[in-house]
């Protein structure tokens, strides 16, 4: 099977680009590692991406650039974007807009500008951050939306695409992900900055209280069941949760981390950011009903794995670490 995997430079999109190759597929990895929130995090990932076997590498702007070539897959998992909630405020709105929204409307109609019987499956990837604050029960995907953020209003945006997109024949499966993390984290996400704080011996920096809690999800659950979503037939334009059952508040992940790492942290709380969300908690029915997906990867298991990688990191060479 051919697929195409944008966002191929990024946290999830290279675990997505292994796993496929794994599975023994024909990968065109598609990104523009230039425009990350870490350009130098992303192109170092990019080289490793580009040197796997069987994978074809290709620098590709979807905002702007030709998308004739990406769509002609048979599979396109699009993971591409611009992620986070603390950085689409002010001029990060319209960064969001364009990478977001603009990308993925012309990516749709790329696929949707192919013949009928030959048009791609395509799998996005939303966030949890559509929904806002979950309540006293795990979201359901049947939830009213209400994003607080300009990065959760480009999603939902985005599922409108989608769901238009559905409409006109193509096969849209939307993958809401919840609180990722693991190794090749990026650098502006909270377990990073935990662990590498950390390390440093400096304190940790928490948005707010540390009350806040997440489904944190393992990326290679995340994985999983992107590839699940890849190989099911299932209902065009159908929105899937995936995250962990259980939500965790930051300062419990916290106290697991600093208890891996055998170290006593000190807390350096900031001023908590606009819009991010009190509390995730996915309800995975769906999932487990329609993909045969549970995640597997405890919160415990899942940083010492992390912090495996940061330590593994640490020990390259500076001019390997930095690309």
């Amino acid at each position: 099977m051919q697929v195409v995997v944008t966002g191929a430079a990024g946290f999830i999109g290279s675990h997505a680009v292994e796993a496929f190759s794994d599975a023994g597929h024909q990968v065109l990895a598609v990104d523009a590692p230039g425009r990350s929130l870490a350009p130098d995090v992303a192109r170092r990932t990019w080289a490793e991406v580009a040197a796997r076997p069987g994978v074809v590498a290709a620098e590709v702007d979807l905002a702007v650039d030709d998308l004739t070539a990406v769509a002609a897959a048979d599979v396109v998992v699009h993971l591409a974007g611009r992620p986070g909630v603390r950085d689409s405020w002010g001029p990060g709105r319209a960064v969001a807009e364009r990478d977001n929204v603009t990308a993925t409307r012309r990516l749709l109609a790329a696929c949707l500008e192919r013949p009928a019987g030959r048009r791609p499956k395509v799998v996005i990837a939303s966030s949890s951050s559509v929904y806002g604050s979950a309540g006293r029960r795990p979201n359901r995907e049947d939830d009213p939306l209400n994003p607080a953020s300009p990065y959760a209003v480009s999603k939902v945006e985005v599922e409108r695409l989608a769901g238009l997109a559905a409409d006109g024949g193509l096969r849209t499966v939307l993958l809401r992900y919840f609180s990722v993390y693991g190794p090749r984290q990026r650098p502006d996400m909270a377990f990073h900055r935990f662990v590498e704080a950390a390390l440093d011996g400096r304190p940790l920096p928490v948005f707010g209280d540390g009350r806040r809690s997440r489904s944190f999800t393992h990326v290679r659950d995340v994985v999983a069941a992107t590839l699940a979503a890849v190989a099911e037939e299932l209902p065009p334009g159908i929105a899937i949760n995936v995250g962990h059952r259980e939500h965790v508040t930051v300062r419990d992940a916290i106290v697991m981390l600093t208890s891996a790492l055998g170290v006593q942290a000190e807390i350096q709380r900031e001023t908590p950011v606009a819009g991010d969300a009190a509390r995730t908690w996915a309800d995975t029915r769906r999932a487990r009903r329609l993909l045969g997906w549970t995640p597997a990867i405890g919160l415990r298991d899942g940083l010492d794995d992390q912090i495996a990688w940061h330590r593994a990191l640490r020990a390259m060479p500076e001019e390997v670490r930095v690309g």
